[in-house]
């Protein structure tokens, strides 16, 4: 048994992966293995193979049933964790502040813009003097 590296140029014979557990079968005339320089194989002889393949396959058997169960859990917890995600969110919604983005805040208060538009208050009337008259002392 010879270890190998995946993207080798190898000789004929059946090439295991114990990471995939999977054999790869190269033909007579040789080739490369599958995958990156980080995939790992070993060449068996064809006996050992015929032990290996069986037992891949018993071990994938008998664990079938477990990861049934698992996804069928995972699949629970998720639907009933996701409705309380959503219904936090959908109560954060309705608690946060009333902000539009682009929407001017900085207006001022209800009423200011009649005061604004006609009647000239008398703090008004001394901040327009006092700027008359500091353009008059810079001429």
């Amino acid at each position: 048994m010879t270890r190998h590296t995946g993207g080798s140029k190898v000789e004929s014979g059946y090439y295991w992966s114990p990471r995939r557990w999977g054999v790869e079968v190269v033909p007579p005339e040789g080739g490369r293995l599958p995958g990156d320089a980080t995939a790992r194989y070993l060449r068996l002889p064809f006996l050992l193979v015929l032990a290996v393949v069986p037992l891949a396959g018993l071990v994938f058997l008998m664990f079938l049933p477990f990861i049934g169960f698992y996804l069928f859990a995972n699949a629970l917890v998720k639907k009933l964790t996701g409705g309380v995600k959503r219904g936090a969110t959908e109560l954060a919604s309705t608690v946060s502040p009333g902000w539009t983005p682009g929407e001017a805040h900085l207006t001022g208060k209800a009423g200011e813009e009649k005061k604004a538009a006609g009647e000239a208050t008398p703090e008004l009337s001394r901040l327009e003097k006092e700027i008359a008259a500091r353009k008059e002392e810079k001429k």
